[in-house]
């Protein structure tokens, strides 16, 4: 017997609804509004809730009731009795306590600031279905197909990635020749459980092919039942480490990076060092989780943001506007509106790996054989923003939830305001050829279990 559970977004209370015989939901996620300074005791309520409820899994249906809201899509969580508390509760032992997109449809939502992301998917589109088609083992198959979206935010790229592995995925049973038909296939969107999902279920494309599932919670614990995946598909999300580096905020600490906010031009070699070495802790741990839940012979695309092998990340334009950034902090803890401590305390928790460095690696940790890893031919056109404005909405849908966590919403306005007028009067960040990060297109296979 279990129940199914409602949450007040305004009274943040949860009641049981209804008793019957199926699984009960651990997660309602209401939509992120911007600049809504009531949302954190809303999230803080909803991580609560979340953990509460881990226990079960999820299957919601339709309920019309007052100041309630529920999907008519299931969203699910698993748990294993023998997992230790610390995979369980890994969101809650990381500084990071959550990282998520702008949601919504708005002018700063991520939905309308990804066409940088977009551009780097339909680079890789093709390569994408025709590795599918020639190397996924379709003899792992029993009667469903359970392919996952690791930090899939939302807007028209997810639905855009589904239905490409999923056609590849058909394509590879036809060519077989099977008699039996095509399984079922699931797709399970996961990000963290701060993602809008409310805005990813409501716009699934009505004509899918698939069951759609949210499957909210950090991809760096385990997600899903051992064995239990075919494909799992993951774009520009692994730079984003698990914590920020404690080196890095410890006063006491060589690395410790005062007056910066990443491993910039400023950032003594200590710094990058403190990066670098979570980002190697992060990806053992990722690798690992994946190879519980994948099975024999499953396939894994990454699609990964990195700097070249030979080049420092201080000079890809990325870097260099994270640079910017942080001197609009400075500028503005000069000036009085927020604390010199708030932010000698931020740090953004991301890292741009370099293709060799990332083949160590994959291949240190042993539970996948690299089976393509490429960097992609991209047209400067789909990745470089032709003006300020575009440039600095596609930041502000990506990091305002950062910003807005640690110094607060009401500076968020000024903040990129001020980033806007800084980068205007340069045309260094303009201009295509200075444009050097990289995107790889990574495709491992998981090994058989000896």
């Amino acid at each position: 017997m279990a129940q199914y559970i409602s949450y007040n977004s305004h009274t943040h209370e949860s009641h049981n609804i209804k008793k019957m015989v199926c699984l009960a939901s651990p997660l309602i996620n209401f939509q992120r509004k911007n600049h809504e300074r009531g949302h954190e005791q809303s999230n803080t309520c909803l991580r609560k809730y979340v953990s509460a409820a881990r226990q079960y899994r999820v299957l919601l249906t339709s309920f019309d009731l007052p100041g309630y809201r529920l999907h008519q899509v299931s969203m699910r969580t698993y748990s294993n009795g023998n997992m230790p508390v610390s995979s369980i509760d890994a969101d809650e032992q990381t500084r990071v306590m959550g990282i998520a997109m702008n949601g919504g449809d708005g002018p700063h939502s991520y939905a309308e600031n990804s066409a940088y992301q977009r551009g780097y998917f339909e680079a890789a589109k093709e390569v994408l279905k025709e590795e599918i088609v020639a190397k996924l083992d379709v003899k792992q198959t029993s009667s469903a197909f359970r392919i996952t979206d690791l930090g899939c935010s939302t807007g028209p790229n997810t639905y855009l990635a589904a239905e490409t592995i999923v056609e590849a995925v058909e394509q590879r049973f036809k060519s077989q020749g099977l008699h039996s038909p095509t399984p079922e296939i699931e797709v399970l969107f996961n990000d963290t459980t701060l993602n809008d999902f409310n805005t990813l279920l409501r716009c699934l494309p009505p004509e899918r092919r698939y069951y759609a599932t949210a499957a909210p919670g950090s991809f760096y614990s385990r997600l899903f039942p051992k064995a239990s995946i075919h494909i799992v598909y993951s774009a520009c999300t692994i730079c984003w480490l698990s914590r920020i580096p404690k080196e890095v905020t410890d006063e006491t600490s060589p690395a410790w990076n005062k007056g910066s906010i990443h491993y910039d031009n400023g950032a003594r070699k200590k710094v990058f060092e403190a990066y670098e070495a979570q980002f190697a802790k992060d990806m053992e741990v990722f690798l690992q989780k994946r190879a519980e839940e994948i099975v024999n012979g499953g396939l894994m695309a990454l699609l990964v943001a990195a700097a070249p092998d030979i080049m420092s990340d201080s000079v890809t334009t990325l870097a260099t506007e994270f640079q910017v950034l942080g001197s609009c902090l400075v500028d503005m803890a000069k000036q009085g509106i927020i604390s010199e401590e708030k932010v000698d305390t931020f740090n953004l928790p991301l890292y741009y790996t370099r293709p060799k460095e990332l083949k160590e690696l994959i291949l240190r940790n042993g539970s996948f054989s690299i089976e393509r890893m490429e960097i992609l031919n991209n047209k400067k056109e789909h990745v470089t923003m032709p003006n300020v404005e575009r440039r600095t909405l596609f930041l502000r849908a990506c990091f305002e939830g950062l910003f807005g966590q640690h110094f607060g919403y009401n500076i968020v306005d000024e903040l990129f305001d001020r980033y806007a007028k800084k980068v205007v009067v340069s045309s260094f960040y303009l201009k295509p050829e200075n444009q050097k990060t990289l995107m790889l297109f990574v495709l491992l296979k998981r090994n058989d279990d000896k």
